[in-house]
């Protein structure tokens, strides 16, 4: 019994010293540099993007895709077809501002390990996203041209955005993501501005 004592008060001592060794090593470790601990940290991996998302962060991602699409669609559309040079210069930026939003949704889509809404997959009468153009709202507008196309761009695209501004609001409220939230915040600032810049064009 006393030799069984002795031995596992041995071990005991061993393992101390042990731990204790190795933890002078990390410490002391590359020439002794306190810092380098800190180093190790620093080169850890980073927690995967979009790690404390949500499921509402996956249906704001998925249904602003093709919404933004159906944007960028319509405002091809008039550079071609429209006749006030307001009216192309707001379809230009609104095309130059939603093109890099859907890649950034589409990456955080893919990190999250969720589906992408495919190009193909865009039906206009089966979205259930708020301002969603249906086919006959398209098919109008891409047989219009001159004023007519104008008028019928701008009092779709307020109702596109108004829809759009709708689903920014849903995110920041149910939203977990800080970055989808914060895309959300951008998207309610220069559509809602955007809104108030073509009901301006209407009135003229």
């Amino acid at each position: 019994m006393t030799s069984y004592r002795h031995t596992a008060r041995r071990a005991a001592i061993a393992a101390a010293v042990t731990t204790a060794a190795l933890t002078l090593a990390a410490c002391g470790g590359a020439g002794g540099n306190p810092s380098s601990t800190a180093s190790a940290s620093a080169s850890a991996p980073a927690p995967a993007a979009g790690s404390a998302h949500n499921a509402a962060d996956v249906s704001f991602a998925q249904g602003m895709i093709p919404h933004h699409r159906q944007a960028v669609e319509m405002a091809d559309l008039a550079a071609t077809r429209a006749s006030s040079p307001e009216v192309k210069k707001l379809a230009a930026e609104i095309k130059k501002a939603q093109d890099p939003e859907i890649k950034t949704l589409s990456g955080w889509l893919t990190s999250w390990d969720a589906q992408v809404p495919t190009q193909g997959s865009m039906d206009h009468s089966g979205h259930s996203m708020p301002g969603m153009m249906a086919d006959d709202d398209m098919s109008t507008l891409e047989k219009a041209s001159g004023p007519a196309f104008d008028t019928a761009f701008l009092k779709l695209m307020i109702k596109h955005h108004e829809g759009a501004v709708e689903m920014a609001r849903t995110q920041k409220s149910a939203g977990a993501d800080q970055s989808a939230k914060d895309m959300a915040d951008a998207i309610i600032t220069s559509q809602s501005a955007e809104i108030t810049r073509m009901n301006a064009l209407l009135n003229k």
